[in-house]
């Protein structure tokens, strides 16, 4: 499997105890999802593993995961700041009208006036709304703001985004 098709959920950040329980920073918006995981895949130094989930719990901000492979705190301390992550087709489910960033990065996008104006490279959080990225080869580069002002149609099947731009955006 690619890593190019995993997911990240979440970002191992100790120990907890001495079973090899190992605390996770969730890097989801929807961490009751790992509470239906049977299996993971653990990301480090490139190398991808696939480990069974024994338990889930919670400790304050972290979710508490054991691993069947992994008894104790010294095995459990081999994984540290790894990522968790699972395949695509494994992601929780968004109500309609919702992407996630993975879904987004290398759409086309198209202006109804201007025509189509290039990818989404990158996707800037920033508070308020996201911010677009388009690599465009007539206009360079292009931030363009997620709302529904500008963003008009998001096709994901068809590999394209339809936007109506905002005066003075690309001045």
């Amino acid at each position: 499997m690619q890593s190019k098709e995993l997911i990240s959920i979440g970002k191992i950040s100790g120990t907890h105890g001495v079973r090899g329980i190992i605390k996770v920073i969730p890097l989801t918006e929807f961490p009751e999802r790992f509470n239906d995981l049977e299996e993971v895949i653990i990301n480090k130094d490139s190398e991808s593993k696939t480990f069974n989930i024994e338990s889930v719990g919670k400790h304050k901000q972290h979710i508490l995961l054991k691993l069947k492979e992994i008894n104790t705190r010294e095995e459990a301390q081999t994984i540290n700041h790894a990522h968790l992550k699972i395949p695509e087709n494994q992601v929780y489910p968004l109500p309609p009208g919702y992407y996630y960033h993975f879904q987004l990065i290398g759409l086309n996008v198209y202006d109804e006036e201007k025509g189509e104006l290039g990818k989404i490279i990158d996707i800037i959080e920033t508070g308020a709304n996201d911010v677009y990225v388009i690599k465009s080869e007539v206009y360079g580069e292009i931030l363009l703001p997620a709302i529904k002002q500008v963003i008009k149609d998001t096709d994901i099947d068809n590999n394209l985004m339809k936007v109506e731009l905002l005066p003075g955006l690309l001045e």
